[in-house]
């Protein structure tokens, strides 16, 4: 356990949480307070999210309801906010986070109703604590001075950042903000070591960012495994994991199709080209794995199978538009099969990679309770016959696995 982390499973480590959050309404130290994991009767529903707001002079909780398709808006006077949170926690939501200028304190009930409380120091110290504006300080999830970023070039032998890693160091934050807002909607307990696969490591960069996140910041147990082609990258990162005491962190040399791990809760493949994205969602898949993250690359497979449909042929008579209509199905496709799995899928821009423009995210968070997929799989069907697609590498793979019904 980091210094700037803390875990407490103490009985009472619910009315902890809340007495931590009445002090924080009455000194006006609370930012944000999330409430995840829903497991009440409202099935739509997937989070409470409440920012402080001043309502004709009076403080109040701004509550945004975020269900599947809509979000709910409620403002609540700061005095009924504890009563509604202790009547919420753990009926009808699993995950508590309560956000402060100087930190973070989790709450987490396992499914045996085990509470679990955690604090986690802030990264870097913000202006405007108390502000309900938009000016506060930028947050980074790592700090500069951690010592895989000076291993692996990315600071200098003060802790600066060196100006031509700036663009690295950028997507490394963008990385761990992604990851740790997924992690705080998956269906994994605090106290669960997490096995972690990160396929197309290369020189590790996100994949020591993500190990020293769980480990450091979350202080979580945490076993991540790189996976690489190249075996010098592979020798390198063992070899600074190993410099660098990262216990638990390793690399291997192969791909996607090589190697298969058994289980695991977090699948990462980023800049995976054409269809080793497919065979990547496919393993997360098959693993059970509560978090998926990809960044595809190269549409290849889908480009000379699509058939532009009368109507579209004047735009897609031009091969820039016939490309990024190819990418935009491809991708498309992939998410619906996640959520035909049981998967809540996002697919959203995330920073540039080192040496493509390619910013897509495809963010994939399991479910606990998976919605009916009949009628999805027909308008999958649907927009495949629409553009004469006889063959998805994704679907094949998981039809093969029997993950999806067969037609």
């Amino acid at each position: 356990m980091s210094a700037s982390s803390s875990a407490t499973a103490a009985p009472d480590a619910r009315d902890q949480f809340l007495a931590l959050l009445d002090q924080a309404l009455a000194t006006h130290r609370l930012t944000k307070l999330v409430l995840a994991r829903p497991v009440g009767s409202d099935t739509s529903l997937q989070r409470i999210i409440a920012k402080p707001v001043q309502i004709k002079g009076q403080p109040c909780l701004s509550l945004v309801y975020r269900h599947q398709t809509r979000d709910i808006t409620r403002n609540l006077p700061v005095a009924q906010v504890p009563a509604l949170v202790a009547e919420l926690l753990p009926e009808a939501f699993r995950n508590a986070h309560l956000f402060e200028a100087d930190g973070e304190v989790q709450l987490t009930f396992s499914k045996k109703g085990k509470a679990m409380l955690q604090r986690h120091a802030a990264q870097a110290p913000r202006e405007a604590a108390t502000s309900t504006g938009h000016d506060r300080e930028k947050k980074r999830y790592l700090e500069l001075s951690r010592p895989f970023l000076r291993d692996l070039g990315v600071t200098d032998a003060h802790g600066a950042l060196i100006p031509s890693m700036s663009r690295k160091w950028k997507q490394i934050n963008k990385f761990i903000e992604v990851f740790e807002h997924a992690l705080g909607s998956a269906a994994l307990p605090a106290e669960q070591p997490l096995r972690v696969a990160d396929f197309g490591s290369g020189k590790g960069y996100l994949t020591f960012a993500i190990h020293d996140y769980l480990r450091e910041t979350s202080g979580r147990e945490a076993q991540v495994t790189g996976v690489e082609l190249r075996p010098d990258m592979v020798e390198l990162c063992n070899a600074a994991a190993a410099r660098l005491e990262h216990p638990g962190l390793h690399f291997e040399c192969g791909d996607v199709r090589s190697v298969v791990p058994a289980a695991i809760e977090v699948m990462i493949a980023l800049h995976a080209c054409d269809i080793a994205t497919d065979y990547a969602i496919h393993t997360g898949i098959r693993c059970n794995a509560a978090i998926i993250m990809c960044s595809p690359c190269c549409h290849k497979q889908l480009r000379p199978q699509l058939r532009s449909p009368d109507l579209l042929q004047p735009m897609l008579q031009y091969g820039l538009h016939l490309g990024q209509q190819a990418e935009m199905l491809t991708d498309s496709l992939r998410a619906l099969y996640l959520e035909a799995c049981g998967y809540e899928t996002k697919v959203f821009e995330f920073i540039s990679l080192e040496h493509t423009s390619k910013n897509k995210m495809v963010l994939a968070v399991k479910r606990e309770r998976p919605l009916p997929n009949g009628e999805l799989l027909a308008r999958i069907e649907q927009l495949k016959a629409f553009y004469s697609i006889t063959e998805h590498c994704l679907e094949t793979l998981l039809r093969a696995d029997g993950l999806l019904p067969s037609h």
